[in-house]
């Protein structure tokens, strides 16, 4: 090979390598909550959404037995020994609505604990906003300020799907966010909800995320709701 050819090739050769070495390796994120997060595997979709798109992928685990609190993961369940087992980059908290004065409470105390936690792990404690039952619309606002303050007391960035819920509704108020009991989401919600959380842990615009499965109208109907909701926080 004459030299001059040798040369570009061993530059073509150099760069796809230090392109390959530059790729970051996936977030590893850990995800406590209960069936709100276990339906529709919630987080398979952030996951699918990572490995769909140009921003980094994620690979997640999941703890989510059917109606536990923050507060029963940490006296009960496995989440301080999982969140000690490894490096996790980020850990995704939810529990149920949390509207009551008492619930909200119970919120803060145990976000901001298991949030002081995983910071002294070196991971990024977040909260992810759910909604109210369907019958219960009327207490949305005390959901939105139950996660919002629980963030704030905690130091934890907040995920609002819940917010991105209403801001989708207002565009279009059709839109099946709910499954059949009028409280765990229908794969639409969860894919509503997944487009906030992955924009937020790998701080992108939710706008032009993967669609998956769901048609390209409801997709930008969803993201735009989702960059609404983002801006808020």
């Amino acid at each position: 090979m004459p030299a001059r050819l040798l040369v570009v090739a061993l530059a073509v050769l150099a760069l796809g390598g230090n392109a390959q070495a530059a790729s970051p390796p996936p977030l590893q994120v850990l995800f406590v909550g209960n069936s709100l997060t276990a339906t529709n595997d919630l987080p398979g979709i952030v996951a699918a959404l990572g490995k769909a798109s140009r921003f980094r992928d994620v690979e997640v685990r999941m703890l989510a037995p059917g109606g536990w609190a923050l507060e029963d993961h940490w006296r009960l369940g496995e989440a301080p020994r999982v969140l000690a087992s490894q490096r996790w980059d980020a850990i995704v908290l939810q529990q149920g609505p949390s509207a009551l004065p008492e619930s909200q409470v119970n919120l803060r105390t145990w976000a901001t604990k298991i949030a002081a936690e995983a910071r002294a792990r070196g991971t990024r404690p977040a909260l992810f906003t759910v909604w109210p039952e369907s019958y219960r619309l009327a207490v949305f606002p005390e959901v939105l300020a139950s996660y919002r303050n629980a963030a704030r007391a905690a130091r934890a960035e907040l995920f609002p799907a819940g917010d991105a819920w209403r801001s989708a509704w207002k565009r279009d108020p059709k839109l099946p966010l709910y499954g059949s009991d009028g409280f765990h989401p229908s794969r639409l919600g969860s894919y509503l909800a997944a487009v906030v959380i992955y924009a937020g842990l790998v701080k992108a615009s939710p706008v032009g995320l993967p669609r998956l499965w769901v048609s390209a109208k409801r997709a930008r109907v969803l993201q735009a709701a989702a960059a609404e909701a983002l801006r808020r926080t």
